[in-house]
Order: C-alpha cells, then structure tokens, then sequence
C-alpha cells in the first residue's frame, strides 16, 4: 500500500516550519532557568539511556493535553509564562512532528535537532537511574 504521506516526509515538512537547536546550543541551555526541557522519548528509553538532568518527562501521546489549559490533563508546567520549551526525542523525528503539532496549537516551542542520540557524546550532561 502507498502512502499519500511518508513519515519522512511529514517530519521534512516539520522541519522546514519550527525552531531547531543544535546539540551544542542545547547543552549551554541546560542551567538556565528560564528553559524547559521537554522529554517525549517513551519510559523505557529513559530507563534505558539516560536523560537529561532536570528535564520534564512528557511522553508523546499526552503532548496535546498536558499543554492545552481546557484539558482535564493539562500540567501546570506548561502554563509558565516566560519559559523557553525545547522538546527532544531520541533522533529528533518525534520531537519536530510533536513541535509542528503544538505550534499548531499556538503554543511557542522549539525541538532539539538531533535527539538525544548526540547528546551524552557532545558533553551533554545524562542522569541514569539507580539499578539498586
């Protein structure tokens, strides 16, 4: 079966509409208060690879109702006014079709480029769970 669209596609078109960061220039937001880094890798990826330390875990499939203030779901967190919102997946494919989405929406965000998957080997710092 053919598709009219192919995921590729859709995160091409995505791409060429939202704000992306470098892994380098995300790794220098880390501290700042003023940002919110958004995970939307699943659970198991996190256990699995790590994460960025302080980030918000949001998975994918609640992204609309968290930032929408008319949901029952809606998270606090992302009704602050004056925060910068930088979203990443894994490779960064998840992120810019959630980013696309949620400007859509009309809400201001930005996706880190690569994904996580360039993050530990650029210096970006990871926080691992405890195994004990």
């Amino acid at each position: 079966m053919a598709l009219k669209t192919t995921a590729a596609d859709m995160v091409a078109a995505a791409r060429a509409r939202i704000k992306e960061v470098d892994t380098a220039d995300a790794i220098k937001m880390v501290d700042d208060p003023d940002v919110v880094i958004v995970d939307i890798r699943d659970i198991r990826e996190r256990q699995r690879s790590g994460y960025i330390p302080g980030s918000v875990h949001a998975p994918r499939g609640m992204i609309e109702f968290w930032v929408d203030p008319d949901s029952p779901y809606f998270k606090d967190v992302f009704g602050q006014t004056g925060k910068t919102y930088l979203f990443h997946c894994a490779s960064g494919w998840r992120s810019a079709l959630t980013v696309a989405t949620l400007q859509d929406m009309g809400f201001d965000a930005a996706h880190l480029r690569e994904g996580f998957s360039t993050w530990e080997a650029q210096g970006g710092p990871v926080e691992k769970e405890d195994k004990t």
